[in-house]
């Protein structure tokens, strides 16, 4: 794990409040971990997950008073990505505004990096 001054990921108020919330409730998690991996018909999809551990190739930063871990692999898929959580209807996720995306499937579940 490597702490950093910031990574090139920014969270909306309502994500901000999602990540507070899921951390809060894990007391063994060390941070909300933002991901990207292989998968889906375009070919990358986004993973959030809480890290109870983090790796060699973690990066470690604090994003809007909440911890986040980023695999330094993914970074340049994520740099500059904006991070919401929505609510519409039944339905609740976090959503991906991804600057570096330049195509995604017709179901929204992947992207494609160009």
């Amino acid at each position: 794990m490597k702490p950093v001054a910031s990574l090139p990921i920014s969270l909306s108020e309502a994500a901000r409040a999602r990540c507070a919330e899921f951390l809060e409730r894990t007391p063994r998690a060390r941070a909300v971990r933002f991901a990207v991996k292989r998968s889906g018909c375009s070919g990358y999809s986004y993973v959030v997950d809480l890290a109870e551990q983090l790796g060699a190739d973690d990066l470690l930063a604090d994003c809007a008073g909440v911890p986040v871990a980023v695999a330094e692999s993914s970074v340049p898929m994520l740099a500059g990505v904006r991070v919401d959580f929505r609510r519409e209807g039944l339905n609740a996720q976090f959503v991906f505004e991804n600057p570096n995306a330049t195509g995604a499937c017709g179901c929204g579940e992947s992207f494609t990096i160009g």
